[in-house]
């Protein structure tokens, strides 16, 4: 049974697993919104605005010199200097630490904190450099480890429930923050149900007809209880990784460019009850310079078999054992929603003869075992960090390579080189004709929130959102 101790200033809704409240460490979604209630990002996206924009966070906006190369950043007044800043943000590029956040520094010459100012001067011109500095990962931490974020943390008990506990209470806020391990989805909808939790940041597909009716509106026992559905595109690309140092699918472009052509997505789009969009490339399309052209392999079964036989697997016969070629797809939690994604797959695979086999890991295990290599295939997905192209095409930048977020380990000079010039509609050819993962789609956020908190807006960069939420009573 899930302890519970509800009192009138708690915000308690449920989150995966938290593997780390370090930013320079954090790399899930969970992750980050935990950070983002103890730290602060040098900038911070402003989760409101549409188009979203920055706004001041531990420091003001940059100044830019003239060449673009140069960025000047006024610390204001409060907890941190402009040491903590500078140290902070070494600490992403700190050897001793392996930080798989330190791409966001690999265009910076030096970092260097002077008179209540940090001036970082970057090797070449980086347009979106700005962005980079709202992230998580950007966080600052003051020298005892703790940050300047509206909360501390009260407690963690590791799988079960993190409270946080605001430093200062605000009127109309919630002074608690109570995040809950609930890896059953029909538990989680029952605490729903009966109050028990405020906010159900996604709707289990097992539970989707029980929310909104054949007309698409929100069941209205739902709605007379003063509980709201929000829905939004979002930024979030989900993928199969092709792990391109593998012997079988590395070398071997026809055989990815099958696996793409087998991927059903009218079929996995029913699954997931016609809340996901179809992903012809790594960009979502809401985002400026996304290709939106007909991806050359889209679900094609005699395509998907014309170029099976041209990899050299006819009928998907591997010619060195004269059986069915087996691939492995890892997956990082063995949910029930996960096992049957898993299966369907495999069934998408077995119409052209290919046989594909699943393996569950933790969450832990799966990012280090994807991290070292040690995967053939792989479900993952990637969150924006910002909203620009170039932030889902940097996961095919040869010196992202793993631990950075090219997790597939794909090298191609010529996409290299059209990234560094920013052309990022010859990098999405690139990609999608080299087939370094199967496209599978983007996700829809699908909400529900009692009618006890106000200031809830869904947004792609929810980190620390809560600090501003409104405590309506019950």
């Amino acid at each position: 049974m899930i302890e519970l101790l509800l009192v009138a200033a708690a915000f308690v809704r449920p989150l995966e697993r938290v593997s780390t409240l370090d930013p320079a460490l954090a790399q899930s979604v969970y992750d980050c919104r935990a950070v983002g209630l103890l730290y602060e990002s040098v900038l911070k996206i402003d989760y409101a605005a549409r188009p979203y924009r920055l706004v001041p966070g531990v420091c003001e906006l940059p100044e830019t010199s003239a060449d673009g190369l140069v960025y000047t950043f006024a610390v204001r007044p409060g907890a941190a200097t402009a040491a903590d800043v500078a140290s902070s943000l070494e600490r992403l590029r700190d050897p001793a630490i392996v930080s798989p956040n330190g791409w966001i520094l690999k265009n910076v010459d030096t970092i260097l904190a002077e008179d209540g100012r940090v001036v970082i001067t970057l090797k070449r011109p980086q347009r979106v450099f700005p962005w980079l500095m709202a992230m998580p990962s950007a966080s600052v931490m003051l020298p005892d480890g703790s940050g300047t974020g509206a909360y501390l943390l009260e407690s963690w008990r590791k799988n079960h429930k993190m409270v946080f506990r605001r430093k200062e209470p605000v009127a109309g806020g919630f002074d608690e923050i109570r995040y809950l391990v609930v890896d059953d989805a029909s538990t989680q909808w029952l605490m729903f149900l009966k109050g028990e939790i405020d906010l159900l940041g996604e709707v289990s597909r097992d539970n989707w007809d029980a929310v909104v009716g054949a007309d698409g509106r929100l069941d209205p026992r739902l709605e007379a209880e003063g509980v709201k559905l929000y829905s939004m595109p979002t930024l979030e690309t989900m993928y199969i990784g092709v792990n391109m140092l593998d012997p079988v699918l590395g070398p071997n472009k026809k055989l990815r460019q099958a696996l793409n052509c087998a991927f059903d997505f009218a079929e996995w789009n029913r699954f997931y009850q016609n809340r996901v969009v179809e992903a012809r490339s790594p960009v979502p399309p809401q985002v400026a310079g996304a290709v939106d052209d007909p991806f050359p392999y889209a679900f094609d079964l005699d395509k998907a078999r014309a170029l099976l036989a041209e990899a050299g697997y006819p009928g998907g016969i591997d010619p060195k054992t004269g059986r069915r070629l087996v691939l492995t797809l890892a997956i990082g939690r063995a949910s029930q929603d996960s096992r049957e994604a898993g299966e369907l797959l495999a069934a998408f695979f077995a119409r052209v003869g290919i046989k594909l086999e699943l393996k569950f890991y933790t969450w832990d295990a799966f990012l280090k075992a994807v991290n070292e290599g040690r995967v053939q295939l792989y479900r993952m997905g990637w969150v924006g960090d910002y909203p620009d192209a170039e932030n889902f095409l940097q996961l095919f930048h040869s010196k992202n390579v793993s631990p950075g977020p090219n997790h597939s380990a794909y090298v191609n000079p010529e996409f290299d080189a059209a990234f560094d010039r920013e052309d990022f509609r010859r990098c999405q050819e690139i990609v999608r004709e080299d087939c370094p993962w199967i496209f599978t789609h983007f996700n829809k956020a699908n909400s529900l929130l009692r009618p006890r908190v106000g200031g809830y807006i869904p947004s792609d960069f929810p980190y620390g959102q809560e600090a501003y939420y409104e405590n309506l009573g019950d």
